[in-house]
Formats: structure tokens, C-alpha cells, sequence
């Protein structure tokens, strides 16, 4: 068991990173012309305006939900004043609310997609592969709040976030922090580093074009001048 929590927990990272990483630099420079979102919108619209922008809101915020409330020092909330069980229950309120988000989106999304007979001949075995990876991670996700809500006082939330800054920080000695931690939080954790995984060889990929397309903000304008 330890030699597994290890593998999973301190290994499996850096595993996941590098084929998120080149992954998505190989198939950028070799398959271009499919790196995009492969919109069925002129199929069929259903709910598709509802649940794209419920999921997009939702996941987005919990990207940066998690990626802030993780790697943010433990010494850096000490020091305004905020205890680990505030954090906590922020963590719980907030995640709940953009997982709910999240979850109501790729539900319509699905339902759209899976009850239209043009929609579904569409559909490939990567697409089906990433949207209920997605919703098993996040249904994993919202139900740890309900193991969170039995001990708000943050120990096993500064035990994982220990674990994510040792982790990124590249230090041995990640996986030790949550070795006991219950197997929701576990198993969250594995299929959330499992979508990086599969990231890019689906649409996903995408999703690198989203936070490109921010470089367009300091662009030059481009004069555009009559003959």
C-alpha cells in the first residue's frame, strides 16, 4: 500500500505533467488542423448556449478555485488572519456552488448530445471518454464535501495542500501527506490528474487556445486601408 501511494501520489504527477506537456506540444506541431473544440452547433443547438456556459463558468472556476486554494503558502493565510477551518468551509461553499455549476452544464451537454441521433453519430469514443471522465472527477469532487463537512478543521485540507506544493516544488516526500487521507479525496485526485492525461489526445486541447487567445490583448492594431 505504501509502494502504491507513492506511485500514485508521488510519481504519477510528474507522469501525467509530462504527457500533458508534450503531448499537447506533438500534437500542436504534427495534427493542427485538429487542434480545436469540433463545435456541433450547426447540428443541433438544444441547450447547448446553457450548458456550455454553465460548464465553462463552473470549471473555470474551479481551475483557479483549486490552484489558488492549493499552492497559496499555508504561512500566507496564517498571516491575514484566516484560520484552516474558515478556509475550509470557503473551499467547501465555493466549490460547491462552481461544481454545481459545473455539473448542471455537462449534464445538459450530455443529455444534448446523447438524445440526438445526429449528435450521437457525431460523437467519437474520445468525446464520450472525456465528458464522463469529467463527470465522475467532479461528482467525486462535490461528494467530498460531504466527507469534508465531518471535520471542518482544516487539517486535511493543509495536509493536501502540502502535498500540491511539495509536489510542484518537486520534493520527495509528496505523497507521505496523504497517505491517510480518506479514498474520496484519493480518488478525486487520481482522475483529476488523469484528465491531463488524456488531455492531448481529445478537444481539450482547446483550451491552450483560450488562454493564448489573451496575448491578443496587446496585440498591435492592425491598419487596415483602402485600395
Amino acid at each position: 500500500m505504501d509502494y502504491l501511494n507513492q506511485f500514485f501520489f508521488g510519481i504519477y504527477p510528474y507522469i501525467a505533467l509530462a504527457i500533458f506537456l508534450l503531448g499537447s506540444l506533438i500534437r500542436f506541431d504534427r495534427e493542427q488542423y485538429t487542434w480545436k473544440s469540433e463545435s456541433t452547433q450547426l447540428l443541433h443547438a438544444g441547450s447547448l448556449r446553457l450548458g456550455n456556459i454553465l460548464f465553462h463558468v463552473g470549471v473555470i472556476g474551479l481551475f483557479f478555485g483549486h490552484a489558488v486554494g492549493l499552492l497559496t503558502p499555508v504561512w500566507v493565510w496564517d498571516t491575514l488572519g484566516i484560520s484552516h477551518g474558515a478556509k475550509q468551509i470557503f473551499a467547501m461553499v465555493a466549490g460547491g456552488v462552481m461544481g454545481t455549476l459545473c455539473l448542471i452544464g455537462i449534464l445538459l451537454l450530455l443529455a444534448r448530445r446523447f438524445a440526438n441521433d445526429r449528435l450521437r453519430a457525431v460523437t467519437t469514443f474520445k468525446d464520450k471518454v472525456v465528458l464522463l471522465w469529467i463527470l465522475a472527477t467532479l461528482s467525486l469532487g462535490l461528494a467530498s464535501i460531504f466527507v469534508s463537512a465531518s471535520h471542518t478543521d482544516g487539517h486535511m485540507m493543509v495536509q493536501l495542500m502540502s502535498w500540491a506544493q511539495h509536489v510542484v516544488t518537486f520534493r520527495g516526500d509528496a505523497a507521505s501527506f496523504i497517505a491517510d487521507a480518506p479514498l474520496i479525496f484519493k480518488l478525486h485526485l487520481f482522475m483529476g490528474m488523469s484528465v491531463f492525461v488524456i488531455f492531448p489526445f481529445t478537444r481539450l486541447v482547446h483550451v491552450w487556445s483560450g488562454f493564448a487567445s489573451v496575448g491578443y490583448l496587446a496585440r498591435a492594431y492592425q491598419l487596415v486601408r483602402p485600395r
